[in-house]
């Protein structure tokens, strides 16, 4: 379990390939860290499996790389670094799995004032869990949801944005897309990667567990309900 909170920014020092699988060495401070720890890199809880030399190495299947943002890694990478929370230590962000639900990319962002206004596509599978002043960790950054997409936007069906235009509708305007924006204040700008991203750009999204649990308790007692 983390908390969102990025302890350093690390880079990844080598990738080896091993079918559908990998094994990457990151570079980072490796003080107390202990084989078998968990360690969240760019929002993705990884174990760890090998430490050498301001070095830790860690497994990633073939699923994590499919289904998150570490299979695009490329050797020299920055990388955002947290440990796992310890049950003493202060709640800094929100309650952080490390598992990320979905990927997606950043749509824009624009300097607002001494922080960045970004927006980010907000992928249909996962909407229904982001709510604005709720939380969602970014490439493992905890953050506050400040804007979402008008409601008309969850109305699109899945590849509506992305199909052809009908012949003679070059200037109709495209189909809504579902997004969410964050402001990123200057110590996030600077003590983690998204102060380097850009629009195009794929980020993890990991939305807040809790949520994800109640939908699962509502939908048992309803189906019960309905026996």
């Amino acid at each position: 379990m983390f908390t969102g909170i990025v302890q350093e920014l690390g880079e990844v020092a080598v990738i080896k390939r091993h079918g559908d699988a990998a094994r990457l060495t990151i570079r980072g401070s490796t003080q107390d860290v202990q084989l078998g720890e968990s360690i969240a890199v760019n929002g993705v809880c990884l174990t760890v499996a090998e430490i050498l030399d301001g070095t830790f190495t860690a497994d990633v299947m073939g699923e994590t790389l499919n289904r998150s943002g570490l299979g695009q890694l490329t050797e020299g990478a920055p990388v955002n670094l947290e440990r796992s929370v310890r049950l003493a230590d202060r709640l800094g962000g929100h309650l952080v799995q490390g598992h990320v639900d979905a990927t997606a990319p950043i749509v824009s962002r624009k300097p607002a004032g001494h922080w960045d206004q970004v927006r980010i596509s907000l992928p249909r599978s996962i909407s229904r869990y982001v709510v604005e002043k709720g939380s969602i960790a970014v490439d493992g950054v905890s953050l506050t949801v400040s804007a979402l997409s008008p409601p008309g936007a969850a109305d699109v069906p899945p590849g509506a944005a992305d199909a052809p235009s009908p012949p003679g509708a070059a200037d109709a305007p495209s189909p809504a897309e579902q997004w969410f924006e964050v402001s990123l204040i200057p110590e996030t700008l600077k003590r983690t990667t998204l102060g380097t991203r850009k629009p195009g750009d794929t980020v993890n999204l990991e939305v807040d567990v809790i949520a994800k649990h109640v939908e699962r308790l509502l939908i048992e007692r309803n189906a019960k309900g309905a026996r």
